[in-house]
């Protein structure tokens, strides 16, 4: 009887649904990007290694007031102190400098693509940060040591200039005029949520051939990276680290620090911080929204009661229970709840749709954020409807029957 009562009123049951619909829509669209951003967040620091200390010219506490004159005369790393890091720096397992340029043109016969980064790496960058191939491979022993001219195309360099990856091995083209034979292609990946740094748009060689072609003292924003031995901790890497680039440098002892100990984990606590922050927001949002589509729903159960107290008085005549007459108003209620919260999670899905083509992040709509809408529509529907129900229950049959 609750569902006819819902089909007789299409108009109003659909104008009552559209508050829940918005609050759903509000929490579980906030709930999704949240757990998104935090599941690629991890997933993208599992990879860079949480056991990875990036030694730079600035460091990666940013803000409003972040004091950039004390760092802005800071020298610049070089690929020379890698040398004294492997030697003297126990916990240190792997090592690698790297710099990136961007602006560069790519050409390819008579296509080309301006705009693109060039990514200048040593040896065990690879073995630091895996690099997704489709095809290829990465540097040899050789061709690291000798600066050979062959390089590695991210996905819109290979898509743009050749259409496939496998067109793209083998062929040689120009970077800012320079040749280079191409002997890998990496996999789609977008812009990296921690470090910033997108493959898709670089062309990948040998460091001692990029400095050829940039000068990573003037045009670009060289690093180094160091990842911790098996069984040593980022706290002690970074004492010993901090140590010999000291010693490197001939700092004094009551002089500041001229470079920057960055690692991932300091960013991702960051972010949680704005997670928890969007993740409130998102809350207070959909709060309202849900308590103005409760109230929507509690008016109309309001008029439903008054609509049918005829109906009630009659039943309440022929013996219907008080539990009988409110389940029926309350599961009515409910119903319009959870109609407008599947129509939430409907919308919210249809994004998820829409950011996944765009290849920006994995977007995903979990089962644990679709039974909180649920959940919270069955509740909602259940409090909006309490009242209503209740007075219907308890009219008296007589008064119900002579009302008009």
């Amino acid at each position: 009887m609750a569902v006819l009562e819902l089909k007789v009123n299409k108009l109003r049951t659909f104008l009552s649904l559209l508050g829940i619909t918005i609050g759903i829509f509000c929490i579980i669209a906030v709930l999704t990007a949240t757990d998104s951003l935090e599941r690629n967040v991890r997933n993208e620091v599992q990879t860079l290694g949480s056991d990875v200390v990036y030694i730079q010219k600035w460091p990666w506490d940013g803000g409003p007031d972040f004091p950039w004159w004390k760092y802005v005369n800071r020298p610049l790393p070089k690929y020379q102190e890698l040398t004294p890091i492997k030697d003297k720096v126990q916990s240190a397992g792997l090592s690698a400098f790297a710099f990136s340029s961007g602006g560069k043109r790519v050409e390819y016969k008579d296509g080309y693509m301006e705009g693109t980064e060039l990514f200048a790496v040593s040896g065990d960058y690879e073995k630091i940060q895996a690099l997704t191939f489709i095809s290829g491979r990465f540097f040899a022993g050789k061709e690291n040591e000798t600066g050979a001219n062959v390089a590695i195309l991210g996905a819109n360099i290979w898509e743009g200039l050749f259409g496939t990856a496998e067109k793209a091995m083998g062929k040689t083209i120009a970077i800012a005029g320079r040749p280079c034979r191409v002997i890998g292609t990496l996999k789609k990946k977008g812009a990296s949520l921690v470090d910033g740094i997108n493959y898709d748009n670089c062309v990948v060689v040998p460091y001692i051939y990029g400095r050829t072609i940039v000068d990573e003292r003037r045009y670009a924003d060289p690093f180094i990276l160091v990842k911790a031995a098996p069984g040593a901790s980022v706290l002690q890497l970074k004492d010993e680290l901090r140590g010999v680039m000291r010693s490197v440098r001939r700092l004094r002892p009551k002089e500041e620090d001229d470079f920057s100990l960055n690692e991932i984990t300091a960013v991702t606590g960051d972010l949680n911080k704005v997670f928890g922050m969007v993740n409130l927001g998102g809350w207070l949002i959909a709060g309202f929204a849900l308590i103005v589509g409760g109230f929507g729903i509690a008016n109309i159960m309001f008029v439903t009661v008054k609509e049918r107290t005829n109906i009630i008085g009659l039943k309440k005549a022929i013996g219907a229970r008080k539990k009988v007459i409110m389940m029926e108003f309350l599961i009515e209620s409910m119903i319009l709840c959870l109609l407008g919260g599947l129509l939430g999670l409907f919308l919210v899905w249809m994004i998820t749709l829409a950011v996944n083509s765009l290849h920006f992040f994995e977007f995903t709509l979990t089962i644990n954020n679709i039974i909180l809408g649920v959940s919270v529509s069955s509740i909602v529907g259940i409090i909006a409807g309490f009242i209503p129900a209740y007075l219907a229950a308890n009219l008296d049959p007589v008064v119900a029957i002579r009302s008009n």
